[in-house]
């Protein structure tokens, strides 16, 4: 048995919202620089990476992004994939996907704490 099929798939809601926005970054990706419509191979293939990688995170509901990760799954090819289009979209997901792009800031943990008066 592969060690791929002992792991349990995730699918909790952290790691479906994080499907969905790194979905939407790939799309608006391909979009903008292949002048495609739908995905291209390319960028398919990256996003067929990115829900596997994602599926079989180590850390399931308790994990940080992907860039704090003491533990990087990605290889380094992918990394530097990902990168450039989480770089490119950032910004045209605050018009395409405005409440996805603020849900998605991380807040520090010192401001976190509830709202005194």
């Amino acid at each position: 048995m592969s060690r791929a099929a002992k792991q349990q798939l995730n699918d909790g809601p952290k790691i479906r919202k994080e499907k969905m926005i790194a979905a939407k970054m790939i799309r608006i990706y391909c979009k903008k620089k292949h002048h495609e419509q739908e995905l291209c191979e390319e960028c398919r293939h990256l996003n067929e990476y990115v829900m596997t990688r994602l599926s079989y995170c180590k850390f399931g509901e308790e994990k940080t992004a992907c860039a704090k990760c003491p533990i990087h799954c990605y290889t380094p090819v992918y990394r530097q994939k990902i990168k450039g289009v989480m770089r490119f979209s950032g910004p045209w997901m605050l018009l395409y996907h405005p409440l996805e792009s603020i849900k998605h800031i991380p807040i520090p943990e010192k401001l976190k704490g509830p709202l005194s008066r």
